[in-house]
């Protein structure tokens, strides 16, 4: 398994050559910097500890100023552990590029999802609403949440109910990659990704198996020329 670290730029759409329109988010995938290696011997189990984006050594802790030192690097603001066979045979040090990724690859893409503040059981959770005439004294309440009888008269651990709605980690699975442009160190991702325009994300390789691979098509490029 691969994975990398980014930052979600927004969505847009691109062609195939076909006339084909494909909904895309645009991702900024800087150069990661491999900070440390675990190992079995070590720590019990191996993985990759990359950082993401540059900081200033002004804003840096002494303590963060030396873990990346022997890295030979400048200190991260994102930091984060991936696992994976692929990623073990990085170095510290060494950095991880876009084109980690192939056109056509299926990903998963993890990220903390926008946060919706305080909402009631209707958003939060999808429950129906009550009738709306103005005879109708119950519009937008939770209803019942305890009967008598066969729930003991009393509200059972994890029943749904209004509160605190987004803001949590939330991982879609099976998304294609639509293109690569090294230079510019962005990936295009099919369809939508959690999280607000410049939120971190992490992209790794799809890890649930899926029959249908649509094949990855050749995208429509306009020439400087038509312009």
């Amino acid at each position: 398994m691969k994975a990398i670290l980014g930052r979600k730029v927004g969505m847009t759409q691109v062609f195939a050559t076909d006339g084909t329109l494909i909904p895309v988010t645009v991702v900024e995938v800087l150069p990661n910097v491999v900070l440390q290696k675990r190992t079995l011997e070590k720590d019990g189990y191996e993985a990759v500890q990359l950082g993401y984006e540059d900081k200033k050594e002004k804003n840096a802790t002494k303590a963060e100023l030396g873990h990346v030192k022997n890295a030979n690097t400048t200190p991260k603001r994102f930091i984060k552990e991936v696992q994976g066979d692929e990623m073990n045979a990085y170095e510290v040090g060494s950095q991880v590029t876009v084109d980690l990724f192939k056109v056509g690859e299926l990903v998963d893409v993890i990220g903390v999802n926008k946060g919706k503040g305080f909402q009631g059981s209707i958003k939060r959770h999808g429950y129906s609403k009550g009738p709306m005439g103005h005879g109708s004294g119950y519009h937008r309440g939770i209803g019942s949440i305890a009967t008598s009888g066969r729930t003991n008269n009393r509200v059972h651990p994890g029943t749904k109910m209004p509160g605190h709605m987004g803001n949590a980690q939330t991982t879609i699975l099976n998304l294609q990659v639509i293109a690569v442009d090294a230079q510019k160190n962005a990936m295009l991702i099919k369809g939508a990704i959690p999280g607000p325009n410049r939120g971190l994300v992490t992209i790794r390789s799809a890890v649930k198996y899926t029959k249908h691979v649509p094949a990855a098509k050749t995208l429509f490029v306009r020439s400087a020329q038509a312009e």
